[in-house]
């Protein structure tokens, strides 16, 4: 028999190195992507899961996002009119950020496995423990 780990995630676990402190906001981030960045930090520092060696990917997280909401925009400016080439960039971005998102625990999911190694503070018996 063998054993895999495919698409098993390790649970996210507090650093030793997370940052305490909020990083300014990159000063090229669009105004969609540093309203992102000034969403998001909080939670992370509050986690203690980002790390200076993580903001490359928090950028890109933010930028993805930026992205959306841009094109969106611009899509209901000009009547909700659909171009093919905006729409793929778009659901480009929004996989993109999908999943760096669920790297930094920023989904329901993610956030889940965060807890996922503690032990459980329950005496009772578990009658499936073995």
């Amino acid at each position: 028999m063998s054993v895999h780990s495919r698409g098993v995630k390790p649970p996210l676990a507090p650093d030793n190195e997370a940052l305490t402190k909020a990083p300014p906001v990159p000063k090229y981030l669009s105004s969609y992507a540093k309203a992102e960045w000034k969403r998001i930090m909080p939670q992370l520092i509050a986690r203690r899961i980002i790390t200076k060696a993580d903001l490359a990917g928090v950028e890109n997280y933010c930028i993805a996002k930026g992205y959306v909401h841009q094109i969106e925009e611009q899509r209901t400016a000009t009547g909700g009119a659909i171009e093919p080439a905006l729409f793929r960039v778009q659901n480009q971005a929004a996989q993109t950020a999908r999943q760096l998102a669920a790297e930094y625990g920023l989904t329901p999911t993610s956030r889940a496995r965060i807890g996922a190694g503690l032990p459980d503070d329950d005496d009772e018996v578990n009658p499936l423990n073995i």
